[in-house]
C-alpha cells in the first residue's frame, strides 16, 4: 500500500526526529504517547476517515502542531471519541479499551458474569422506572445455581428501584441482590398502565470468570412428520475449538437427515467474520468458492487493494475447516429468529445468504450493523506482536462495511422480518420448547399450519441489555492480520 505506507513512514520519521536523544526504555508512558497511537491508527484504518477533518493526511503543518493537538486531550478516550464520525447515527460501534487482555479474553468467549442474561425495559418514554427481564441463564453459573430462570422479572437491585439514571451503576457491581416481581398487564393491551408487583423474593448474585459456549441449544425436533434442526447460537466466538464444535453440531443434524433448520440468533450480537462465513457455509454447501460478502474500506485502502490485491476484498463460501470437510446441509431455505439484539455477524449471515437461498426471518428487526471492526494495538504495524508494553490500551474502530454478492449494504435501520413477532414479557416460554412463541411461529411456518393474525407483538421499549456490562461490545470482528494491508 504505497500511499498509506509512505505516509506511515513519514510519520514515524517525524517522531524519531523529535525523540532521537531520548532513551525510551527510561521514559514513562504519557497520555500523548497513547494519543499518538490512537490518531495514527485512526488515520490509517478508520472507515470514515474521509469524513473526519482531523484525520486528514495534511491536517498538521509540522510536528509542533501535531504535538499541540495531542496535548489538547487529557484522556485517550476523549481523543478517540472526537475522531468518531456521527456517533449517534453512523458510527455507533467503534470503541476503545484500556485493557486489551480483557478484550482478547472476551473475543474467546471468556467474560466476568453471574450468568444472568437480561434485557431492561420501561413502559413508556415518559417513565424513568425500569425493570429487568431474564432472557436466558448460562449453565454452571451462580445465576443457575441460585434458581434464576428465563422469564424472571426484577425491579430493584440491593433494595433500590431501577431507573434510567441508576441501572448502570447498580448492575455493574461484582455482587448484588435482585428483587423479583410479577408483570401486571391490568388486562389491557395498553402498556402505559402496566406495572410490576413485588413478590417478596430476593436473590443474591456474584460474578466470576466464565467461558461461554456459543452453542446454547442444538436439537432435532420431530414436528408434524418433519425432522427440523434447531440451533440457538449466541455468539460468533471464532476460536478453533468452538468452530469445530459448530461443525460437529451440523454433523449431528446431517446424520439425523433434517429437512429444515431454525437458526436462533435472537440474542447474538455478533463476533468473528470467519465464523459467520463458516455458519453460512454449513447451512448451504453448494456455493463453495462463490462470493459470500465483499469489503469496502476507506478510500485510500480501497483504491490500493482494488489495484494491488483485489482478492483481499472478497470473502468466499468455504467447504472445509482446518482441512476437515464441513458437514454442510445444502439447504435452499433457512428460518432465522431475530430481535434488536441480533447484530453485525448475525446480520452478515442473513444478508450474505439472501442472494443464494430463501431466508425467512421471524421476530423483530435486527440492530442494523453492517460495518466490521478490528483490534488496533500500539505497535509498528498495529498488530498484537510488539505492542507497547508500557500500557494496555487498544481500540476497535470500524474499518470496512460489508456488502453481499448483490452489493446490498447500509441496512442502518436493520433487517426487517417477514413475520413480525416480538417477545412478550409475560409469555417468554422455554427456549428450545416447541411451544416457545418464536420457535412455534417458525415451526408452524415450516409445516404450513400458521394462520394469518395468529401472532401478536407486544410493544415495550428496550433500554439496554446485559451486553452493556461486558468488555466486548456488539460487533463484527475481523481476524485478518493488518500487516497484509500495509504491504
Amino acid at each position: 500500500m504505497k500511499q498509506i505506507k509512505g505516509f506511515l513512514i513519514l510519520f514515524i520519521v517525524a517522531l524519531i526526529t523529535v525523540s532521537c536523544f531520548e532513551d525510551l526504555d527510561d521514559q514513562p508512558i504519557t497520555t500523548n504517547d497513547i494519543n499518538d497511537f490512537i490518531w495514527s491508527g485512526m488515520n490509517l484504518f478508520y472507515l470514515y476517515k474521509d469524513d473526519v477533518p482531523d484525520l486528514a493526511n495534511n491536517r498538521f503543518a509540522n510536528q509542533e502542531a501535531y504535538s499541540n493537538y495531542l496535548n489538547g486531550f487529557s484522556r485517550p478516550e476523549s481523543l478517540f471519541e472526537s475522531l468518531i464520525y456521527e456517533r449517534p447515527t453512523i458510527d455507533r460501534f467503534s470503541w476503545i479499551v484500556d485493557d486489551f487482555i480483557a478484550l482478547e479474553e472476551s473475543f474467546k468467549g471468556v467474560s466476568i458474569t453471574n450468568g444472568m442474561e437480561f434485557q431492561l425495559y420501561r413502559f413508556s418514554s415518559g417513565n424513568s422506572a425500569l425493570f429487568g427481564l431474564v432472557t436466558y441463564v448460562l449453565p454452571n453459573t451462580h445465576a443457575q445455581n441460585q434458581g434464576i430462570t428465563r422469564g424472571d422479572i426484577f425491579y430493584a437491585v440491593d433494595g433500590t428501584s431501577l431507573n434510567i439514571d441508576n441501572y448502570t451503576q447498580l448492575l455493574s457491581q461484582s455482587s448484588y441482590t435482585i428483587d423479583l416481581g410479577e408483570y401486571n398487564t391490568n388486562d389491557t393491551d395498553d402498556t402505559s398502565d402496566d406495572s410490576i408487583t413485588p413478590i417478596n423474593k430476593s436473590i443474591a448474585l456474584t460474578k466470576a470468570q466464565y467461558d461461554e459456549n456459543p452453542i446454547y441449544i442444538h436439537e432435532v425436533l420431530e414436528h408434524n412428520q418433519k425432522k427440523i434442526a434447531y440451533l440457538m447460537y449466541n455468539a460468533f466466538t471464532g476460536t478453533e475449538a468452538y468452530n469445530q464444535a459448530l461443525n460437529r453440531t451440523f454433523g449431528d443434524f446431517k446424520n439425523a437427515a433434517v429437512t429444515d433448520l431454525v437458526l436462533d440468533l435472537r440474542y447474538n450480537s455478533g463476533g468473528s467474520v470467519n465464523s459467520a462465513i463458516l455458519l453460512a457455509s454449513l447451512i448451504t454447501g453448494q456455493f463453495n468458492g462463490d462470493i459470500f460478502c465483499t469489503e469496502q474500506w476507506n478510500s485510500e485502502i480501497q483504491a490500493t487493494l482494488e489495484q494491488e490485491a483485489p482478492e483481499q476484498l472478497i470473502n468466499r463460501f468455504v467447504n472445509s475447516l482446518n482441512g476437515a470437510s464441513l458437514n454442510s446441509l445444502n439447504l435452499s431455505k433457512v428460518y432465522v429468529l431475530t430481535t434488536g439484539r441480533s447484530a453485525s455477524a448475525s446480520e452478515l449471515v442473513i444478508n450474505g445468504l439472501k442472494p443464494y437461498i430463501q431466508v425467512i426471518q421471524i421476530g423483530t428487526t435486527t440492530a442494523g450493523k453492517y460495518q466490521a471492526s478490528t483490534t488496533l494495538y500500539d505497535s509498528s504495524d498495529f498488530g498484537r506482536q510488539g505492542a507497547n508494553p508500557s500500557h494496555t490500551y487498544a481500540m476497535q474502530p470500524l474499518i470496512y462495511k460489508s456488502l453481499n454478492a448483490d452489493g446490498e449494504t447500509d441496512y442502518f435501520n436493520g433487517l426487517a422480518p417477514a413475520l413480525e413477532l416480538g417477545e412478550q414479557v409475560n409469555n417468554m416460554g422455554v427456549l428450545g420448547d416447541v411451544n416457545e412463541p418464536l420457535l412455534a411461529a417458525a415451526l408452524s411456518t415450516i409445516t404450513g399450519t400458521a394462520k394469518k393474525g395468529t401472532f401478536k407483538t407486544y410493544p415495550l421499549e428496550i433500554i439496554n441489555s446485559s451486553n452493556a456490562f461486558k468488555t466486548i461490545q456488539p460487533g463484527m470482528h475481523v481476524n485478518k492480520p493488518l500487516s497484509s494491508i500495509l504491504k
